[in-house]
């Protein structure tokens, strides 16, 4: 009943549910990670972990279920994936390319 009605025709994923608890772990502390950069004003650091765990959300969403991942499997996983690539990249980008003050 609470599936991605997206999803309804795609294969299981290959990936062990160990391990696709263990991705979004892993993008939990890159998103916990990001917010304590932000709460300690070193924003780009903040914006480029973020953007970095937005590329990682992309991998996820095209190899984790999307009962795994819950909520951010929002559309189809090729519209998810492409964009939240597009936005971690445009993130990671204007962190790296903002010049840092006073350094």
């Amino acid at each position: 009943m609470l599936d991605n009605p997206h999803d309804l025709g795609n294969a299981p994923s290959k990936l062990p549910l160990r391990v696709q608890q263990a991705m979004a772990a892993l993008f939990v502390v890159g998103f916990v990670a990001s917010g304590l950069c932000a709460a300690t004003e070193h924003w780009r650091r903040a914006t480029f972990t973020l953007g970095a765990g937005m590329l990682w959300l992309a991998l996820m969403r095209l190899t984790c279920d999307s009962q795994v991942i819950g909520l951010v499997a929002v559309r189809s996983k090729r519209f998810d994936a492409a964009f939240t690539t597009a936005l971690g990249a445009a993130m990671m980008w204007l962190a790296w390319s903002v010049d840092a003050l006073g350094s």
